[in-house]
């Protein structure tokens, strides 16, 4: 069999970004989680709160397994294994979805699906990233990180138009499926599954599979029992990116809030409704597609670290106005919801890149583990904070509707966060 090109092993890496798009989009922000908040529970359920305490569970399990996976897959050359395991266990978990039924005894179901899910997309991601370096150069790849981003973005657009027009707004969806008990909303689950499925066939086909190291075979227990040797290694050979993976923990923390409860605060706070929390969503994934594009040509020019200083500054400002102007209703979430957007993609993409650029050969899978273990070690803040600052302000007597407080959790991760990144090199030597 003729070896694929390196344009067509850097085009089917990118793909998967648009593969796994519809996690992400559809069932982690725009319609799964308002779906149950709006659809299944009832509000004595308390859905704005359950939703954090379960992503703030899922991100314990991953900080326990994430360092291991990607220890393991770096030994026994299985980057893309995992990758493609985990990718159908996420198909699974969306069809699972098309079973919540719109009761409140379906609530507990759809949370532990939901909280799954999470966990099973960011294990996927500690191989994915770890690819990176593989299929790009040192010239570009800040910008096909930046663009496989704003590809994924791109997916998700057509992934809410699909839904919006085949499903959410006919008086008869596509197929003739019915509306009763919120079929047509769930049958976005079913297609969202088929959609990964599908289009992450390039990534098996066409992205090779790093070789095996000659190491002694190690078990779990050994794999665990070697995360500090990993830590203090990696602070020998790479101090700056050890640096970097402690205060991309705190804010990358936030922008997963970001994602997380960006629905939940329109619908629950602004009043959004199904239908258009999608346009919402269409409008978001389009600015978020932008502003990855943007910031993946400008990482290659300024460097990773400005462009995530600049990012947080950007997504702190414009976090800050959402609340500030919550009064003027839904016309203050459109603006400055959408500015959010603006400055979450480059950020992200960005993060991959600085991990990538700075991380020495061979350890890629490794520090990418510790990338999401750090991450990982505090996601239990978004989902945590979130739920308190609501909480809080019940306890405090605020009248009328409190989840908008929530954000202000998710502002001050992001505040931490760029602090502790203040400190961090923008151009660290490593030793290979």
């Amino acid at each position: 069999m003729t070896k694929p090109s390196s344009r067509l092993k850097t085009f089917s890496w990118m793909l998967w970004d648009w593969a796994e798009q519809p996690y992400p989009t559809i069932m982690q922000t725009f319609i799964f989680p308002v779906y149950l908040a709006s659809a299944v529970a009832t509000a004595a359920q308390n859905p704005d709160q359950a939703i954090g305490w379960a992503t703030a569970i899922a991100g314990v399990v991953l900080a326990i397994i994430a360092p291991v996976l990607g220890r393991r897959s770096d030994v026994n050359g299985r980057r893309k294994f995992w990758v493609v395991t985990l990718t159908l266990v996420l198909v699974a978990i969306m069809i699972s979805a098309f079973f919540v039924e719109p009761k409140p005894e379906f609530f507990l179901f759809g949370l532990v699906l939901y909280a799954t899910g999470s966990l099973v997309q960011e294990s996927a991601f500690i191989n994915y990233y770890a690819m990176l370096k593989g299929v790009t150069t040192e010239k570009n790849i800040g910008k096909i990180s930046g663009f496989a981003w704003a590809l994924g973005y791109t997916g998700g657009i057509i992934l809410l138009l699909i839904s919006l027009i085949g499903f959410a707004l006919p008086d008869v969806p596509w197929f003739g499926i019915p509306t009763d008990d919120s079929l047509n909303i769930r049958s976005i689950f079913a297609f969202a599954a088929i959609w990964t499925l599908v289009f992450s066939i390039p990534l098996l086909l066409f992205v090779p599979e790093i070789e095996k190291q000659t190491v002694a075979k190690e078990s779990i227990l050994s794999s665990y029992s070697k995360v500090w040797g990993q830590l203090v290694t990696l602070r020998q050979q790479a101090p700056e990116t050890l640096k970097f993976l402690i205060s991309s923990a705190v804010y990358r923390d936030g922008l997963a809030g970001i994602f997380t409860f960006g629905a939940v605060l329109g619908t629950l706070a602004f009043g959004f409704n199904q239908t258009s929390i999608i346009y919402y969503g269409i409008a978001a994934n389009i600015v978020s597609g932008i502003g990855a594009a943007i910031g993946g040509i400008l990482d290659d020019r300024l460097g990773s670290k400005t462009v995530i200083v600049a990012s947080l500054f950007g997504l702190i400002a414009a976090g800050s106005c959402v609340f500030i102007f919550a009064g003027y209703g839904q016309p203050a979430y459109w603006l400055f919801g959408l500015l959010l957007c603006l400055f979450v993609g480059p950020a992200q993409a960005s993060s991959r890149t600085f991990v990538s650029r700075f991380t020495p050969s061979g350890r890629e899978g490794e520090v990418f583990g510790l990338y999401q273990l750090t991450g990982r070690a505090i996601s239990f803040l978004s989902g945590s904070l979130w739920a308190f600052s609501i909480w809080s302000a019940i306890q405090l007597g605020v009248e009328g509707n409190t989840t908008i407080y929530g954000i202000w959790g998710i502002i001050l991760i992001l505040i931490v966060g760029l602090a502790l990144l203040m400190r961090v090199h923008p151009r660290p030597q490593v030793i290979n």
